[in-house]
């Protein structure tokens, strides 16, 4: 098969188009960027990758860019990915709330959602928290991600039925329809209380009217140069409630120089 070799100049325009759109740092990528975009631009008869980037810049539709960001960002998750986060949330967050918040409000983000499994997992364990109690409480789940295509597989709530088997059969019972020999469905109920939606987080100013009382963010600042990262930092800070906590990856750490919140345990932080 043909290939299509890329010139330093053309690796520089799609590195720093990332960059300086997404926060995404791909300056040693370049074995990633053309393993996944090369069959692309071969099938739809592009000549070069700066004959590609021209077409993505001018293109109205969004389409372009869309299968960029798609092609070129990793999401891999999986159900109870760092399961100490998810037991601390269920043993010591959502008791403290249930004696504390006397607003009955919870509003948490997931951000960087990839394709669902942690709001999903967030969800069930509210939702079992909770019991008969959790209709006096307005929670709300808020998952974004810049992918589309992560983003419809989330909406949709579809997953092999084998990698259900991390989570406890009770909740599997519970919270999950066996559509086929495959595959199982998160039933409508949860699905309908996570609102899915397309969000970078370069965006200079979040849009929230409210703020959250938890952030996940796990496992996506690690594509971050230091400055985008400690920027996104500070963003997460102003728009967490005092006490409230964030979340992210066991790969990443902040330093004390970084951030104002407080370190709680690893990959755990809180607003005081």
């Amino acid at each position: 098969m043909r290939e299509i070799d890329i010139t330093e100049q053309e690796l520089h325009q799609l590195v720093e188009f990332m960059r300086e759109h997404y926060g995404i740092d791909l300056s040693k990528k370049k074995k990633l960027i053309v393993g996944r975009l090369q069959n692309y631009l071969l099938r739809s008869k592009f000549g070069s990758f700066s004959e590609f980037y021209d077409f993505m810049i001018h293109d109205n539709s969004g389409e372009a860019v869309s299968l960029l960001l798609n092609k070129l960002t990793t999401n891999h998750t999986f159900f109870m990915r760092e399961k100490e986060h998810f037991d601390f949330f269920r043993d010591t967050i959502v008791p403290h709330i249930l004696k504390t918040e006397k607003s009955r409000d919870m509003r948490i983000w997931s951000a960087g959602c990839s394709s669902g499994e942690e709001p999903y997992t967030i969800a069930m364990i509210l939702d079992d928290c909770f019991g008969s109690g959790r209709g006096n409480w307005d929670m709300k789940i808020l998952a974004t991600d810049i992918s589309e295509r992560v983003l419809s597989i989330a909406a949709e709530g579809k997953y092999l039925s084998e990698n259900l088997e991390v989570l406890p059969e009770a909740w599997r019972n519970k919270y999950f329809v066996r559509n086929s020999d495959q595959y199982s469905k998160v039933v409508d109920r949860l699905r309908s209380e996570i609102i899915f939606r397309k969000f970078n987080l370069m965006e200079p100013l979040f849009p929230f009217k409210k703020k959250f009382h938890m952030i996940w963010c796990r496992n996506v600042m690690i594509y971050f140069d230091a400055p985008t990262r400690y920027n996104l930092i500070e963003k997460f800070y102003d728009c967490i409630e005092p006490g409230g906590y964030l979340f992210i990856g066991h790969s990443e750490s902040v330093t004390k120089t970084e951030t104002r919140f407080k370190y709680v345990l690893p990959a755990i932080y809180r607003k005081e």
